[in-house]
């Protein structure tokens, strides 16, 4: 019946096509983007997307510049180590990441390890509050993180190189490209960091030992315009890493664990009148090797090879009505150590509808429905308006049910995966109100959501630990985002914070889901006059529970981040500055028995050609 519903709306669609009026061509930017619809068909929700500025004070780890810069809480194995967000109080599986446009979570563990993603392989980082699986797919239920490449044509060729130092012999080298003409655009970046990770815990006589690590990835984009209708895009991204797993206060480590993953897409775009249709053909692998003993040559493995073919066009029925279809067929081939070999095809279709009725009012639908030859997914849908009150206050409302696929591991692994499972899904609603003034912007969204069939490990009748759909949670809370700019002559300063309050419980214990804290907020604040730039960023995390009692729990923490730098030269720029990170020197842990660096620094060294 959903199938039928859905090829009823692309007949509608291609029906409107017909008695469509061929208006004149429309004219294409000189931006051109893979991913339109983050913008385009998300009008009722939170969206942030990371300036170059904020890029720039943020050239660590990927982790770090989402700590600092958005309501998400991330829990480290230690600094460098696996990283794992929680978005609206959901788990590192239910936080989707979008790599131009496609879902690249772990088809292994159906997260993503934000310590595996080089931010400076992107010129565009954007952050999308609330469910959006009518767009994205499985796991984007409390927010979605998007990794863009821009492709700009009639573009002055730009190099860039950065090398940054730093303690615990920290070593960072990006160099990036970018540039484009009348037929051609690209862009590319090449990235290596290693650290020796040896930092001693605050109070103990130890080191972090067995924490060292390195990994390089290399980014390639193109564009290439076949006329005015017409464009070939192709996208390829290449991450290699090694890391020594860091043990814990208590217990030394001789883990290795080695990652490579690749992501390869070609894309063809056709404007025609108020038509744009998107052809998407992309090929991803990730694969890892753990060693339990670094020292011997045994190891575990696993790997995915996935296929992926997607189908978009939309249609701008006026200037008011436009209409999308989405039709997506991915192809998983895995295997490992400890994973059955399997191979699974999930086939989606979508369709989503915005009409902007007045000028200061617009809505949007969707719906979703998935056909797996492995389990059996639910209907999806989204709704969600927005309306400008006045030029100062606007306000959002936003429903959707959203959903996460079982893993490979929860499938397949030997001995205890679990071929029955159900996906996960959550209903959710949420409310949020804008107030703009001049060079400032003040959001609230209050959230609420009801998630079940939740995936966990437990163990069965027969004591073996099995994942089994058992878990229902309610989840609701309050976002608040404040983002101001002032500028007094050549005296520039900006100002951005967040505040996070989550309550995140499991229905039947009524008690906080672990790692989900109550309370987070960050801010930070520049200022830049003429050449000179300088900046300070601090974070505060609640308590969180450690266990499902609540009653062990890690400590509320705070600690600031300060930096500045200064840019010589003209034409060619030499930007140097220095961050120093933990400034009080804060004994924190975010995972326990894990404790995270002290105060350490860094000095960086900015080339723009």
């Amino acid at each position: 019946m959903t199938w039928k519903f859905l090829f009823c709306g692309v007949a509608l669609l291609l029906f409107q096509l017909v008695l469509g009026q061929n208006d004149s061509m429309v004219q294409l930017n000189e931006v051109v983007v893979s991913d339109a619809k983050l913008q385009k068909f998300s009008n009722a929700q939170q969206i942030r997307v990371l300036n170059d500025s904020v890029l720039q004070k943020n050239r660590g780890s990927f982790t770090n510049l989402l700590l600092f810069n958005s309501p998400i809480y991330f829990k480290e194995n230690g600094a460098g180590m696996v990283s794992s967000p929680s978005f609206r109080g959901t788990t590192a599986q239910q936080t989707a990441v979008i790599w131009n446009g496609i879902n690249i979570n772990s088809q292994l563990n159906g997260q993503t390890d934000f310590n595996t993603i080089n931010a400076a392989d992107f010129n565009s980082i954007g952050i999308r509050s609330g469910g959006g699986s009518v767009l994205y797919g499985s796991g984007a239920v409390g927010g979605s993180i998007h990794l863009t490449n821009l492709l700009a044509f009639n573009a002055k060729t730009k190099h860039q190189l950065r090398a940054n130092y730093g303690s615990f012999n920290s070593l960072g080298l990006n160099y990036g490209l970018e540039g484009g003409s009348e037929k051609w655009a690209y862009q590319a970046s090449s990235s290596r960091n290693s650290s020796d990770n040896d930092y001693e815990y605050i109070g103990r006589k130890q080191k972090n030992e067995n924490g060292n690590f390195y990994n390089q990835s290399l980014n390639f984009s193109s564009g290439y315009k076949i006329n005015e209708n017409n464009f070939l895009k192709f996208y390829s991204h290449w991450f290699d890493s090694e890391r020594y797993f860091s043990g814990t206060i208590t217990v030394l480590s001789k883990n290795k664990y080695q990652d490579f993953n690749s992501r390869n897409m070609l894309e063809w775009v056709n404007f025609n009148n108020r038509l744009t249709t998107k052809v998407k053909l992309a090929y991803l692998t990730e694969s890892y090797r753990y060693f339990e003993n670094k020292d011997a040559d045994f190891y575990t493995f696993g790997k995915v090879k996935t296929f992926l073919g997607r189908y978009e066009t939309s249609y701008k029925i006026t200037e008011k009505k436009e209409i999308l279809a989405v039709f997506e067929v991915s192809r998983n081939d895995g295997e490992g150590s400890d994973i059955l070999p399997k191979k699974r095809t999930i086939g989606s279709g979508s369709i989503i509808w915005k009409h902007q009725l007045t000028d200061k009012f617009d809505y949007e639908l969707g719906v979703r429905n998935e056909i797996s030859d492995r389990y059996e997914s639910p209907l999806l849908f989204s709704a969600g308006t927005r309306l400008n009150v006045t030029d100062f206050y606007t306000i959002k409302l936003n429903a959707s049910k959203n959903y996460r696929i079982p893993t490979y591991n929860d499938l397949y692994w030997q001995g205890s995966g679990n071929p029955d499972l159900k996906p996960e899904h959550a209903i959710q609603a949420e409310i949020g109100q804008e107030f703009n003034y001049q060079n400032t912007k003040l959001s609230f969204i209050g959230f609420y959501s009801k998630l079940r069939d939740m995936l966990r490990w437990i163990p069965n009748s027969s004591g073996l630990w099995q994942p089994q759909n058992t878990d229902k949670v309610t989840i609701y809370g309050l976002e608040a985002v404040l983002e101001n700019k002032l500028n007094f002559g050549n005296h520039h300063f900006a100002l951005n914070a967040s505040y996070a309050y989550t309550i995140s419980k499991r229905d039947d214990l009524e008690k906080q889901l672990i790692y989900v804290p109550i309370h987070k907020a960050n801010g930070s604040v520049s200022y830049s006059y003429q050449k000179l730039t300088a900046y300070f960023q601090t974070l505060l995390n609640g308590e969180v529970f450690t266990s499902s009692d609540n009653f062990y729990r890690l400590d509320s923490y705070n600690y600031s981040n300060i930096g500045a730098d200064y840019d010589f030269g003209k034409t060619t720029t030499y930007r140097l500055g220095f961050q120093v990170l933990n400034l009080e020197n804060t004994n924190y842990q975010n995972v326990a028995s894990r404790p995270m660096p002290g105060r350490h620094f860094q000095v960086y060294l900015t080339l723009n050609l």
